[in-house]
């Protein structure tokens, strides 16, 4: 410690300044304005972080952002406070549920984009509060035990793997208490999220314009389709789930079965053969930065991987797809897909990012509200990669690359190999039931199921118990049955 000056200063006045600054809360970002905490539900001595947001009068959309202030208290104590931009999220979750998602920028005071931490996350401006699927009109829910999204971000990360962090929490906005959600992270590129290096418009050379990319296949949104539409427009817009248009995005030359497309692209929504099609988004850079010669560069490449995957002689030992793809991101791409019964697996939700001078990676997972114990369309002992075999003419079929992987030998060397580690590590059935038991534990003691299916009842109300019970009896029967039938291949 440096002494500036050989003044001293009065006893009494160093008091009051020690008070003043060991009163001071490090907890206001954004000029943000203070008001006590007004719980909509009394939470006790809940351990649960509690979010309040209030819109302050502002109606929440779906495109754009509108301003509101989030409060975060751990107990009854406010520890952050900050201006934010929320919006709705989803496409049809949006539609089938009553408990909303939300996608929230944390702000400055003039509506900049502000990085900060929450919990012990690192610090981003991108954010998500995601909810489970409920409606109580008609008595429907997806995902009783609300922890799916949880329960496979943490696997996935247990696989040695980036996956969103996660954690739960009560929402409350205004003065209407929401229930349980999962804080997340936004999937983006970030060094502490999708680590790849940032493409410019002026990288073009033959280096640097190698990466870093993230693509998707998924449903289109809002925002893809730059649509700023009343609340109500999103509530029965399912044609804008599949209007795939070439400013952002483009479409493999591959149908589902691996045979060239030859029937022109970007057609209308749910138009006869679209369930032949695979559509990637660009992701990053997004449709407004990407340049044109950086889009001929990554769909020039998915063309290669694509036309060496279908045309390797898998009798030899020669590959060239390989030359592509890092081969044990697709093997735990594949093995959290299939342990977790994800049926949007592969076709829906599928994030895949390329680095520069590196090979495409898969991953990575995202959206796991329907699979594991109730999620239809794929039994208990078949893989979700089997999916085609199950569903006629979804506008969203299971691309051929997963089953033509399948059928080569070192794909199939590798998923022996990577699973056997799992299985005595993170995969292993004690930690699997281990990790249900902790995490239903951990939202009942605390009572959060309680008031979560308090606000959002159904009839007959949710048996919290058998749910948790039922998920335990699918993981082991599931992680039984891939033993033996990896162990077959």
């Amino acid at each position: 410690m440096f002494i500036r000056s050989r003044q001293i200063l009065p006893f009494s006045f160093i008091l009051l300044f020690l008070f003043i600054t060991g009163c001071k809360k490090e907890i206001i970002e954004g000029e943000v304005p203070q008001e006590g905490p007004s719980f909509a539900v009394e939470t006790g001595d809940s351990e649960v972080p509690y979010v309040i947001i209030s819109t302050q009068g502002e109606t929440i959309r779906n495109e754009p952002k509108v301003p509101a202030i989030l409060r975060l208290y751990s107990g009854k104590t406010l520890t952050k406070e900050i201006n934010i931009g929320i919006e709705y999220r989803g496409s049809t979750s949006f539609r089938l549920s009553e408990k909303k998602s939300f996608g929230v920028e944390t702000w400055d005071e003039n509506g900049e984009d502000l990085k900060t931490t929450f919990f012990d996350f690192p610090e981003e401006e991108d954010w998500i509060i995601n909810g489970h699927i409920i409606n109580t009109s008609n008595n429907s829910v997806i995902d009783r035990t609300l922890m799916y999204h949880y329960f496979g971000y943490e696997l996935f990360r247990a696989m040695g793997n980036y996956a969103s962090r996660t954690r739960f929490v009560e929402l409350q906005i205004d003065d209407e208490y929401q229930g349980v959600y999962v804080f997340m992270e936004k999937l983006k590129r970030d060094g502490d999220r999708i680590d790849i290096k940032k493409l410019e418009p002026e990288d073009t050379d033959s280096s640097s314009i190698t990466g870093g990319y993230i693509l998707k296949i998924d449903k289109t949104a809002g925002s893809d389709l730059k649509l700023e539409q009343p609340l109500e427009y999103f509530e029965d817009n399912w044609d804008d789930d599949a209007r795939y248009l070439p400013g952002f995005s483009f479409r493999s030359d591959y149908d589902i079965n691996g045979e060239q497309i030859n029937f022109e692209a970007y057609g209308a929504p749910y138009h006869e053969k679209q369930y032949l099609e695979t559509y990637f988004i660009y992701e990053y850079p997004d449709a407004d930065d990407i340049t044109d010669m950086q889009k001929e560069y990554i769909q020039n490449y998915i063309y290669q991987f694509e036309t060496a995957l279908l045309h390797d002689d898998f009798d030899s030992d020669q590959r060239t797809y390989t030359d592509f793809i890092d081969l044990n991101s697709f093997v735990d791409f594949f093995i959290i897909n299939e342990i977790c019964r994800n049926v949007d697996g592969y076709r829906l939700s599928t994030y895949m990012y390329k680095d520069r001078g590196k090979k495409l990676k898969m991953g990575p997972i995202w959206d796991l509200n329907i699979g594991y114990d109730t999620g239809d369309r794929i039994p208990w002992d078949d893989w979700v990669i089997n999916y085609n075999n199950y569903v006629n003419r979804d506008p969203w079929m299971l691309p051929f690359w997963w089953r033509r992987l399948m059928e080569d030998p070192p794909f199939r060397d590798a998923l022996k190999e990577r699973w056997t580690t799992f299985r005595s590590g993170p995969l292993s059935t004690f930690n699997l039931l281990n990790m249900v038991d902790e995490t239903a534990g951990y939202l009942r003691e605390n009572n959060a199921v309680e008031r979560n299916y308090e606000k959002w009842k159904i009839t007959p109300e949710v048996d919290y118990d058998a749910s948790i019970e039922s998920l335990k009896e699918f993981l082991e029967f599931r992680a039984s049955w891939m033993d033996q039938t990896i162990n077959s291949l």
